[in-house]
C-alpha cells in the first residue's frame, strides 16, 4: 500500500522537530550521550500537540540509539552483572513501549474515524491525512515487536529472583507482555482495520456525495 504521503509529512515534522533541538541553547556544558540522559528529556505535556509528540519521539529514538550509561548512574540499583543484564533489557523494552504511546497519539491527530458525507469536498486531504495516521500507526506497530522482544529476554528463567524494585513499573510491564495482558498489537491492529474502513468510505465518494 503506497504511504509516500504520510511518511513525506511526517519527514517534514521530524525535520522541523530536529532543527529545532539543534538550535536550543546550550545547557551550561551538560552533554547528553547517554540512554538515560536522553529518556530523562521525554516528557508528558498537558495538551498534546503533535510537535511536542514528536519531540518526544526525537529523544526516544535517540535513546534506542545510544549507549548506556555507567551502571553507577542507571535508573535503577544495579549490584552485579547479571542485574545490570535484566535493567538493560527492561530499559530498551520501556524505551520502545513510550515510542508505541507517542506513535499513537500522533497517529490520532490525523486519524478520521469517519467518513461524513459533507466531508467529500475534502475527500483528498482525508485520504492524505489517514496516510499518515497509518504510516504512525505501522510505525506503533514495529516498536511492539521490538518491546516484545525486549520483554521477553527480561523475563528469561536466569532472572527469575531478581527484582529491580527501583523500576518497578518496568518489571509489571515485562510481566504484562508475557501474560499478553499488555497487547498493543490487538489494539493497533484494530485501528488499522477501522482506518481501512473510513478510507474506502472516503474512495467511494463523488460527485455526487455532496
Amino acid at each position: 500500500m503506497k504511504r509516500a504521503g504520510g511518511q513525506r509529512f511526517l519527514g517534514i515534522l521530524f525535520a522541523g522537530v530536529l532543527l529545532c533541538a539543534l538550535n536550543a541553547p546550550a545547557l551550561n556544558a551538560y552533554l547528553v550521550r547517554y540512554k538515560e540522559q536522553f529518556f530523562k528529556l521525554y516528557h508528558l505535556h498537558y495538551i498534546q500537540y503533535p510537535d511536542d509528540t514528536m519531540e518526544n519521539i526525537y529523544w526516544l529514538e535517540r535513546a534506542v540509539q545510544a549507549d548506556f550509561a555507567n551502571p553507577l548512574y542507571a535508573m535503577a540499583r544495579i549490584e552485579n552483572e547479571t542485574q545490570w543484564e535484566k535493567y538493560r533489557y527492561l530499559f530498551m523494552m520501556h524505551v520502545n513501549l513510550k515510542l508505541i504511546e507517542q506513535y499513537l497519539f500522533l497517529g490520532n491527530k490525523w486519524n478520521k474515524r469517519n467518513a461524513y458525507f459533507y466531508n467529500a469536498p475534502w475527500k483528498e486531504q482525508n485520504l492524505e491525512s489517514l496516510e499518515t495516521a497509518e504510516t504512525c500507526f505501522r510505525t506503533a506497530l514495529y516498536y511492539w515487536k521490538e518491546a516484545v522482544e525486549w520483554g521477553l529476554k527480561a523475563q528469561d528463567r536466569k532472572f527469575r529472583f531478581i527484582n529491580l524494585t527501583q523500576v518497578q513499573f518496568w518489571e509489571d510491564e515485562a510481566g504484562r507482555i508475557e501474560n499478553k495482558s499488555l497487547d498493543y498489537e490487538k489494539i493497533i491492529n484494530r485501528e488499522l482495520t477501522l482506518l481501512q474502513t473510513v478510507r474506502e468510505r472516503f474512495r467511494a465518494m463523488d460527485e455526487n456525495t455532496y
